[in-house]
């Protein structure tokens, strides 16, 4: 595992969008897989302005994100499609019909986890996974389970992970309650992955994770067995424990 220790978010921010960014000079048709909330906007922020300063072309790359929302459209703010679009994808040179996500509109779970898998083997797998850390110890919306999913499923939602996102919809009564993730499985089987942690809130699970007993009770702790695992944190995640 390598780690980087950032000062905040936003030095966070930028040591992942330089990552990023590298893996796309080094590898112009690259496959990205991306990760939506709050946790990766500065990072996004600083992919853009490396894009506007000339130094990194999109035209080529491919992207998957993590999850989406179970019944929202790419057009409802609230959707993960709409916040890349917001965040990145409309502000770069990126070819939109290479950018996936799991389609929320479709309503039969078994099509939808099956469909994206297939893009996603369709593309030749992933070079580099970007992952956020939940509360609960989730990544994606792959929540503490009695097994770790080896592909793509639709799930029911933790109520902490739906008191989290509470803040992105009008009240927590409007935050869906399943969503479509990547499966675990498949993003072990990305060449790295890019674990972002910021905030003192985080450092407790983020310990239990990679230092503590490797259960889909705490599904992050998988990445304890990942071959290129890369933390990026800040000061108040990391504290003295990485």
């Amino acid at each position: 595992m390598i780690v980087y220790k950032a000062e905040n978010k936003e030095d966070a921010g930028r040591i992942v969008g330089n990552i990023l960014s590298a893996q796309i000079v080094t590898k112009p048709e690259s496959v990205l897989g991306l990760a939506t909330g709050s946790t990766p906007e500065t990072a996004y922020e600083r992919m853009v302005k490396l894009y506007e300063q000339g130094d990194v072309d999109y035209s080529k790359v491919k992207t998957v994100n993590l999850d989406e929302y179970k019944g929202l459209s790419g057009d409802d703010s609230r959707s993960y499609r709409f916040f890349m679009n917001e965040k990145l994808f409309n502000r770069v040179n990126i070819d939109k019909s290479n950018t996936y996500l799991p389609d929320g509109t479709e309503s039969d779970s078994e099509t939808a986890c099956t469909d994206y898998d297939a893009i996603i083997e369709g593309l030749g797998g992933i070079d580099i996974q970007l992952l956020g850390l939940g509360c609960n110890g989730h990544i994606g919306f792959n929540e503490p389970a009695e097994y770790f999913s080896l592909s793509t499923q639709c799930v029911d939602l933790a109520e902490s992970t739906i008191s989290a996102n509470s803040r992105f919809f009008s009240g927590a009564d409007e935050v869906p309650r399943q969503a479509y993730t990547m499966g675990i499985g498949t993003i072990m089987r990305a060449e790295r992955v890019l674990l972002m942690v910021t905030g003192e809130n985080k450092r407790d699970i983020l310990v239990r994770a990679l230092n503590g007993e490797v259960t889909p009770r705490l599904p992050a702790s998988i990445l304890r067995f990942h071959k290129n695992l890369i933390l990026v944190g800040d000061k108040d995640a990391l504290g003295e424990n990485f």
